[in-house]
C-alpha cells in the first residue's frame, strides 16, 4: 500500500450532559441519546448531507436489536445515508478507540473525513431470561406441531426459569466488581480515604467553574430539558464526602471507595469529527489540534496486577516511541473511573520499585503537575457513561490546546478488562 501518511485534526466536539441512571435519559436508549449528538454536531458543522468515510459510534450496554447502532443513528442524523457506519465497544476506552480507528484510516489515506462517538445507558439496559428458558423457548420454536410445542413448553417446567439475569457489573474471570479490584489497588499503593475524596472534591470544583466560564457552551447541548451533568455538586464539601460509607468493601472496615470518590451509573453519549487539514479547508472549518499517535495496553489482572493498571504499561511506551517525557505536556486528561485508580496510576510513575520492574525504567517515569490535571474536572464529576468519555475527553482536550495556542495533552483511560486506551493531542 502507498505510504499517504496525513495528519488527523480534531475538529470539534458535541455531547448532551451527562445523567444520573434512571433519570431524565431514562426512555430515550442509546439510539436517542446518538442520534440527539450526532445530529447537533451535523447542525454545529454543517453537515446535511454529506457524505463521509467513516462513523465509528459504541455502545459498551446494548440491545441485541442495537448491533448496527452506528449505521442506524447516522441514518437519522442529517449525514447522507450513503455514509457507512461501524459499531464497537472496548468498554470505557470504546469512544477513544473509535478516534482512533477513524484517525488510522485518514493517517492512511483511505477517508477523509469521521465521527468517533459513544453512548451508554444503564437505565434502558437488556434483561435476558435464564439460560434454561431461553433452551425450552428455542425447543419450543423447533417443535414441528402445536401439541408438540405445548409438551415441550410445559415438560419440567419451573417458575425459577422466569428469573430475569440482569447485565453483569463483576469481571468475569475473578467475579469481583472493578469498585472491588480498585479497592485492592488503593491498598497496595497505600491510596487513603481523604486523598481520595480531595481528588473527588476538586473534579467538582474544576467543572462547575468550566460552566460559570463558558467553557462548555459549545460542546454540551442541552437535551430532555438538561444542561448541566446531573452529577456535579458544585456544593460538595469534604466533610460531606467524608460522611459516606464505603461502597464496595462493607463489611472489612477497610473500605475507602464510596459513591462519592467513585463515578456513579450514568447516561449519556458524545461524538467528535475528525479530518485531514484538505478536507477540513475546503470547508472553512478550523482544526483544534491533531491525534499524534495512540496506544493500547493489557494487565494480568488474573494473577495479581491491578485492574486498572494498564494505563501505567501503555503511556511509557506511547511516550518513548515519540521520544517524550511527562514534562513534554501541557495537560493531562486522566480517566476518574475511581479516585483511587487516579492516584494508583500517579505513585506507579513515581515508584522506582514499579518503574524498573514493570516497565523496565532506569528511573522512575516521573512526576505529573497537579496543576495540569483534568483542568476541567472528570469523571467523578461529570458522569461516565462508559462507551461516551472518551469522545467527551478528546472534545474537551482539543477545545483547551486550541484556546492556549499550541501544546501537548496527554489522554489516559482505564477500562474493563485489564485494559488501557492512551492518546496523544497537539496543537503545533
Amino acid at each position: 500500500m502507498e505510504n499517504t501518511q496525513q495528519r488527523v485534526g480534531v475538529i470539534g466536539g458535541v455531547r448532551i450532559p451527562f445523567c444520573r441512571n434512571n433519570t431524565a435519559y431514562a426512555d430515550v436508549g442509546n439510539f436517542g441519546m446518538s442520534v440527539k449528538v450526532l445530529g447537533a454536531l451535523v447542525e454545529r458543522f454543517g453537515l446535511h448531507g454529506v457524505e463521509l468515510g467513516e462513523v465509528a459510534m459504541g455502545a459498551v450496554i446494548k440491545h441485541p436489536s442495537e448491533w448496527n447502532l452506528a449505521r442506524e443513528a447516522l441514518l437519522s442524523s442529517g449525514l447522507a445515508p450513503t455514509t457507512p457506519g461501524i459499531t464497537t465497544a472496548r468498554a470505557c476506552g470504546t469512544s477513544l478507540d473509535n478516534a482512533i480507528l477513524i484517525a488510522n484510516k485518514i493517517a492512511a489515506g483511505q477517508i477523509q473525513a469521521g465521527i468517533a462517538g459513544g453512548s451508554d445507558t444503564t437505565s434502558d439496559v437488556p434483561i435476558v431470561y435464564s439460560t434454561r428458558l431461553r433452551k425450552r423457548l428455542l425447543a419450543v420454536n423447533r417443535a414441528k406441531t402445536p401439541m408438540d410445542k405445548l409438551k415441550t413448553a410445559v415438560r419440567g417446567f419451573s417458575l425459577s426459569e422466569l428469573k430475569p439475569a440482569f447485565p453483569g457489573v463483576a469481571e468475569p474471570r475473578t467475579g469481583m466488581s472493578m469498585g472491588e479490584h480498585c479497592e485492592k489497588m488503593a491498598r497496595e499503593w497505600h491510596v487513603g480515604r481523604e486523598d481520595q475524596d480531595r481528588l473527588a472534591l476538586e473534579s467538582h470544583r474544576k467543572l462547575a467553574a468550566a460552566y460559570e466560564a463558558g467553557f462548555f457552551d459549545d460542546l454540551v447541548v442541552p437535551f430532555r430539558g438538561v444542561k448541566r451533568d446531573g452529577f456535579l455538586r458544585a456544593d460538595s464539601t469534604m466533610e460531606k464526602l467524608a460522611s459516606l460509607k464505603p461502597a464496595f468493601d462493607k463489611s472489612s472496615g477497610l473500605g475507602t471507595l464510596t459513591a462519592g470518590n467513585s463515578t456513579g451509573l450514568s447516561d449519556g453519549a458524545a461524538t467528535v469529527l475528525l479530518a485531514n487539514d484538505a478536507w477540513a479547508a475546503a470547508r472553512g472549518l478550523n482544526i483544534q489540534a491533531y491525534l499524534r499517535d495512540a496506544e493500547v495496553a493489557a494487565v494480568d489482572f488474573v494473577h495479581g496486577e491491578g485492574l486498572l493498571m494498564a494505563p501505567t504499561i501503555a503511556v511509557p511506551r506511547l511516550l518513548a516511541r515519540n521520544g517524550l517525557t511527562l514534562q513534554d505536556f501541557d495537560f493531562f486528561e486522566i480517566h476518574e473511573a475511581f479516585a483511587a485508580q487516579v492516584l494508583c496510576t500517579l505513585r506507579a510513575w513515581e515508584s522506582a520499585d514499579y518503574c524498573k520492574n514493570r516497565l523496565g525504567l532506569d528511573t522512575p517515569f516521573g512526576r505529573i503537575d497537579p496543576d495540569k490535571l483534568n483542568i476541567h474536572g472528570s469523571s467523578l464529576a461529570v458522569g461516565h457513561p462508559f462507551a461516551a468519555t472518551g469522545a467527551r475527553i478528546v472534545a474537551t482536550l482539543a477545545k483547551m490546546l486550541e484556546q492556549k495556542g499550541s501544546g501537548r495533552g496527554l489522554i489516559s483511560i482505564c477500562t474493563a478488562g485489564g485494559m488501557g486506551v492512551t492518546a496523544i493531542l497537539e496543537r503545533p
